[in-house]
Protein backbone atom coordinates (compact mmCIF):
# COMPACT_ATOMS: atom_id res chain seq x y z
CA UNK A 1 0.00 0.00 0.00
CA UNK A 2 1.31 3.22 -1.09
CA UNK A 3 1.36 6.39 1.48
CA UNK A 4 0.92 9.69 0.94
CA UNK A 5 3.05 12.55 1.46
CA UNK A 6 1.29 15.84 2.73
CA UNK A 7 3.49 19.06 3.52
CA UNK A 8 2.00 22.27 5.20
CA UNK A 9 3.36 25.61 5.40
CA UNK A 10 1.54 28.79 7.76
CA UNK A 11 2.65 32.11 5.99
CA UNK A 12 1.85 35.30 7.79
CA UNK A 13 2.13 38.88 6.40
CA UNK A 14 1.08 42.22 8.21
CA UNK A 15 0.81 45.59 6.78
CA UNK A 16 -1.28 48.01 4.24
CA UNK A 17 -1.31 48.04 0.29
CA UNK A 18 -3.25 51.60 0.96
CA UNK A 19 -0.57 53.50 -0.45
CA UNK A 20 0.33 51.56 -3.57
CA UNK A 21 2.11 49.09 -5.34
CA UNK A 22 5.27 50.74 -4.21
CA UNK A 23 4.83 51.34 -0.87
CA UNK A 24 3.67 47.76 0.50
CA UNK A 25 5.81 45.96 2.98
CA UNK A 26 7.07 42.72 1.00
CA UNK A 27 8.12 41.13 4.43
CA UNK A 28 6.61 38.19 5.88
CA UNK A 29 7.44 35.14 7.61
CA UNK A 30 6.71 31.08 6.88
CA UNK A 31 7.01 28.15 8.99
CA UNK A 32 6.33 24.34 8.08
CA UNK A 33 5.43 22.67 11.24
CA UNK A 34 6.67 20.42 12.76
CA UNK A 35 10.29 22.18 12.12
CA UNK A 36 11.03 24.30 15.12
CA UNK A 37 12.60 26.93 12.54
CA UNK A 38 10.75 29.55 10.33
CA UNK A 39 11.53 31.83 7.49
CA UNK A 40 11.55 35.52 7.02
CA UNK A 41 11.24 36.45 3.14
CA UNK A 42 10.29 39.32 1.18
CA UNK A 43 9.86 39.35 -2.77
CA UNK A 44 12.68 40.06 -5.33
CA UNK A 45 14.47 43.36 -4.92
CA UNK A 46 13.34 43.78 -8.49
CA UNK A 47 9.60 43.66 -7.18
CA UNK A 48 9.77 46.20 -4.25
CA UNK A 49 11.81 43.50 -1.42
CA UNK A 50 14.76 43.60 0.91
CA UNK A 51 18.00 42.15 -0.52
CA UNK A 52 19.03 40.76 2.61
CA UNK A 53 16.05 38.21 2.88
CA UNK A 54 15.51 35.26 0.75
CA UNK A 55 12.64 35.60 -1.57
CA UNK A 56 10.05 32.35 -3.12
CA UNK A 57 12.24 32.35 -6.57
CA UNK A 58 15.76 31.48 -4.30
CA UNK A 59 13.62 28.71 -2.13
CA UNK A 60 12.54 27.77 -5.15
CA UNK A 61 16.40 27.61 -6.39
CA UNK A 62 17.44 26.11 -2.79
CA UNK A 63 14.91 23.38 -3.09
CA UNK A 64 16.25 21.92 -6.29
CA UNK A 65 19.80 22.04 -5.71
CA UNK A 66 19.14 20.77 -1.95
CA UNK A 67 16.76 17.61 -3.12
CA UNK A 68 19.87 16.94 -6.07
CA UNK A 69 21.84 16.54 -3.01
CA UNK A 70 19.75 14.14 -1.07
CA UNK A 71 18.58 12.10 -3.94
CA UNK A 72 22.58 11.78 -5.33
CA UNK A 73 23.84 11.07 -1.45
CA UNK A 74 21.12 8.88 -1.59
CA UNK A 75 22.51 6.62 -4.97
CA UNK A 76 25.50 6.66 -3.99
CA UNK A 77 25.13 5.85 -0.51
CA UNK A 78 23.65 2.51 -1.77
CA UNK A 79 26.41 1.61 -3.98
CA UNK A 80 28.97 2.54 -1.15
CA UNK A 81 30.57 4.98 -3.20
CA UNK A 82 32.33 7.23 -0.54
CA UNK A 83 31.91 11.26 -1.26
CA UNK A 84 33.18 13.18 1.16
CA UNK A 85 32.15 16.80 -0.07
CA UNK A 86 29.13 18.18 -2.09
CA UNK A 87 29.15 21.97 -3.26
CA UNK A 88 26.95 23.54 -5.65
CA UNK A 89 26.69 26.89 -7.26
CA UNK A 90 23.30 26.89 -8.81
CA UNK A 91 21.59 29.66 -10.75
CA UNK A 92 18.05 29.97 -11.71
CA UNK A 93 17.16 31.96 -14.74
CA UNK A 94 13.78 34.45 -15.15
CA UNK A 95 13.32 36.68 -18.29
CA UNK A 96 10.64 39.04 -17.71
CA UNK A 97 9.94 39.08 -21.25
CA UNK A 98 8.38 35.80 -21.62
CA UNK A 99 4.73 35.27 -20.61
CA UNK A 100 3.84 34.05 -18.23
CA UNK A 101 6.85 34.95 -16.22
CA UNK A 102 8.34 31.91 -14.76
CA UNK A 103 11.96 30.96 -13.66
CA UNK A 104 12.83 28.98 -16.91
CA UNK A 105 15.77 27.32 -16.63
CA UNK A 106 18.03 26.17 -13.55
CA UNK A 107 21.57 25.08 -13.70
CA UNK A 108 23.23 22.79 -10.64
CA UNK A 109 26.80 22.98 -10.89
CA UNK A 110 28.04 20.53 -8.24
CA UNK A 111 31.53 19.85 -7.40
CA UNK A 112 31.36 16.37 -5.98
CA UNK A 113 34.49 15.05 -4.05
CA UNK A 114 34.81 11.42 -3.80
CA UNK A 115 37.06 9.29 -1.92
CA UNK A 116 38.43 6.23 -3.66
CA UNK A 117 38.33 5.87 -7.12
CA UNK A 118 35.24 5.28 -8.36
CA UNK A 119 34.27 5.31 -11.91
CA UNK A 120 33.50 8.80 -13.60
CA UNK A 121 31.16 7.53 -16.39
CA UNK A 122 29.38 5.52 -13.06
CA UNK A 123 29.57 8.86 -11.21
CA UNK A 124 27.69 10.40 -13.69
CA UNK A 125 25.01 8.16 -14.55
CA UNK A 126 24.38 8.31 -10.67
CA UNK A 127 23.85 12.16 -11.25
CA UNK A 128 21.77 11.36 -13.83
CA UNK A 129 19.52 8.81 -11.77
CA UNK A 130 19.42 11.11 -8.64
CA UNK A 131 18.03 13.65 -10.99
CA UNK A 132 15.17 11.08 -12.18
CA UNK A 133 14.50 10.28 -8.26
CA UNK A 134 14.36 13.96 -7.61
CA UNK A 135 11.06 15.27 -5.89
CA UNK A 136 11.59 18.64 -6.49
CA UNK A 137 12.58 18.27 -10.01
CA UNK A 138 9.88 16.03 -10.78
CA UNK A 139 7.04 18.92 -9.44
CA UNK A 140 8.73 21.77 -12.05
CA UNK A 141 8.01 22.61 -16.03
CA UNK A 142 11.85 24.44 -16.25
CA UNK A 143 14.40 23.37 -18.00
CA UNK A 144 17.18 22.01 -15.62
CA UNK A 145 20.87 20.70 -16.20
CA UNK A 146 23.00 19.53 -14.36
CA UNK A 147 26.72 20.17 -15.32
CA UNK A 148 28.78 18.00 -12.31
CA UNK A 149 32.52 18.08 -11.31
CA UNK A 150 34.29 15.32 -10.01
CA UNK A 151 37.35 15.52 -8.25
CA UNK A 152 39.00 12.45 -6.09
CA UNK A 153 41.33 12.83 -3.37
Amino acid sequence: MSETHRYRCRLEWSGSTADGYERYSRDHRVAAPPAEDGLRLTSDPAFGGDPARLDPEQLLLVAASSCQLLSFLAVVARARIDVVAYEDEAEAVMPEDEEPMRITRIVLRPRIVIAGDADLERLRRYVGLAHEQCFIANSLNSEMTIEPRFEYV
